[in-house]
C-alpha cells in the first residue's frame, strides 16, 4: 500500500498540452461570477459586467420553441442546420447583399452553437500556422484566444480615441505584413459601442479586397443602434463580392436568446463546407428545438419587430441617462457608444505608472463601492473598464455614479 501511495504522488501534475497552454480564461465570464458570488455573500454588488441583455426571450418566440417540442423537435439535425432556418438567413443576407456572384443560398449558412462558434470555426477552417490576422483594438477577447486556437498570430492594431477607438483602411495597411492573411471586424463594437459608418466599412472591404485579405465580420450588434451617429451597416451592405467574405450572426442580442444558443455563418461556398465539416466532428447541429426558436424569431417578422424596437428603446433610455449623470463629470471620459449596450470609459489617470490602471480601478471599484465592471485589459486596452447597461436603469444611473466617486478617489 505505501509502494503505491508513493507511486500516486510521485505522478506529474497536468499539465495542459500545446493546443491550449496559452488560453486565457474568459475576463467577462470571470467578473460576472465573482460579482454573483459577492452577491451571495450579502454584498450589495451592482453587476455591471454581463454582455447580455437582462430582458426576457420574447413570447413569440418561446411559444413556437413549444410547439417544436410538441411536434417532436427533440433529434438530430442536419450539421448545417434545419433548411428552413437556413432559407431564412439566406433571404436576410440577400436582403442586403447586391453584389456579384448571384444570391446567398441555404449551402452557404451554417448554424452553429452560438455566433462564438460560428467564430470559432471561421478562424479554425481560414487560418493558421504563420498566418496573421489584423484585429482593430480594443475587441471582445475571443477573438484573439480563437485565432491563437487556430495557431495563427493576432495582430492588434489599436484605434485612436477621437474617433471612438474604430481603425480606418490606412491604418489596417500600415500594420500588414507579407504574412496577412485576413481582418477581423465587428460593429457596432463590443466593448466601445463605436460604429463603422458605411463609407468606413466599405473602405476596409475595399482593401482586404485588394490584399486578397479574407474578412470576418462579427455583426451579432447589427440590430442595436441608437440614431445621431453613425448607422449601422453589415459588410453585406458595403462589399462590393463576398468571395472573401464571412460574415457571423446571431439571436443572442437582438432577440435577448442568449441561452439559446443559435448563431450562424453566411459564408462563400466552399467555406461554409469546410465550416460544416469542422462541426460535424465536435459538435454536430445546433439545439433542434432552439433552431426552431430562431427561425420564428427571423419568420415573424412583425412580432420581431416590435420586440426589437421595445428593448432597444430600453436601452436608448439607460444610455441617455448614463450621459446626463455624467455631464457633471467631465474629467470622466468615455467613447460616447452609438450601438450595442457597453460603454468604455478611460480610467488611466486613476492609477498612474501603473502597468493595468483599468484592474487596479475595477478591484477598487467592486471592493470599496460594490460595482462589478470589466477591466479594458481583457480587450487589450489596459487603461479602460467596460461597463454594460444591460441592467435595470436605476443600477446602471446608481452603478456610473459610484463610478464616478471612485474615480474622483483615486484622482
Amino acid at each position: 500500500m505505501t509502494t503505491q501511495l508513493a507511486s500516486q504522488a510521485a505522478r506529474p501534475a497536468f499539465r495542459p498540452s500545446d493546443n491550449v497552454a496559452q488560453l486565457k480564461p474568459s475576463a467577462t465570464i470571470a467578473v460576472s461570477q465573482l460579482a454573483k458570488a459577492l452577491a451571495a455573500q450579502g454584498r450589495d454588488v451592482i453587476d455591471l459586467g454581463a454582455g447580455e441583455p437582462d430582458f426576457p426571450t420574447p413570447e413569440f418566440i418561446v411559444r413556437a420553441a413549444k410547439l417544436a417540442l410538441d411536434k417532436g423537435a427533440t433529434r438530430y439535425t442536419a450539421t448545417e442546420g434545419i433548411l428552413p432556418l437556413r432559407q431564412a438567413i439566406a433571404d436576410g443576407a440577400n436582403a442586403l447583399y447586391r453584389g456579384p456572384g448571384g444570391p446567398v443560398l441555404p449551402a452557404d449558412v451554417v448554424v452553429s452553437t452560438g455566433s462564438k462558434q460560428s467564430l470559432f470555426n471561421a478562424c479554425f477552417v481560414l487560418f493558421g500556422a504563420g498566418d496573421e490576422v489584423l484585429v482593430p483594438t480594443p475587441s471582445w477577447t475571443s477573438y484573439y484566444e480563437m485565432l491563437t486556437l487556430a495557431r495563427a498570430t493576432a495582430v492588434p492594431v489599436m484605434g485612436d480615441p477621437a474617433r471612438g477607438l474604430k481603425v480606418t483602411a490606412d491604418e489596417l495597411a500600415r500594420a500588414a505584413t507579407p504574412n496577412t492573411r485576413g481582418v477581423m471586424l465587428n460593429s457596432p463594437c463590443n466593448p466601445t459601442g463605436s460604429v463603422y459608418a458605411a463609407d468606413e466599412m466599405a473602405a476596409i472591404l475595399a482593401l482586404a479586397e485588394e490584399r486578397e485579405w479574407w474578412v470576418i465580420s462579427d455583426e451579432i450588434y447589427l440590430r442595436i443602434a441608437y440614431g445621431g451617429g453613425d448607422e449601422p451597416c453589415s459588410a453585406l451592405e458595403a462589399a462590393r463580392s463576398r468571395d472573401r467574405l464571412v460574415v457571423i450572426n446571431g439571436v443572442a442580442k437582438a432577440y435577448a436568446m442568449t441561452g439559446w444558443r443559435i448563431g450562424w455563418a453566411v459564408a462563400p461556398r466552399a467555406v461554409a463546407s469546410a465550416m460544416g465539416a469542422l462541426q460535424s466532428h465536435t459538435t454536430s447541429n445546433a439545439a433542434a428545438v432552439s433552431q426552431h426558436a430562431a427561425l420564428a424569431a427571423l419568420a415573424q417578422k412583425d412580432e420581431a419587430e416590435r420586440a426589437i424596437e421595445h428593448m432597444v428603446a430600453r436601452f436608448a433610455e439607460r444610455r441617455a441617462a448614463i450621459l446626463h449623470a455624467l455631464r457633471d463629470a467631465p474629467e470622466v471620459r468615455c467613447v460616447r457608444p452609438d450601438g450595442a449596450f457597453y460603454l468604455f470609459v478611460n480610467v488611466a489617470e486613476t492609477a498612474r505608472g501603473e502597468a493595468d490602471p483599468g484592474a487596479v480601478f475595477a478591484r477598487h471599484l467592486l471592493e470599496r463601492h460594490d460595482v462589478a465592471v470589466v477591466p479594458g485589459s481583457a480587450f487589450l486596452a489596459p487603461d479602460w473598464v467596460r461597463l454594460s447597461f444591460a441592467a435595470p436603469q436605476e443600477q446602471v444611473v446608481e452603478g456610473v455614479r459610484r463610478l464616478v466617486r471612485a474615480y474622483r478617489e483615486l484622482t
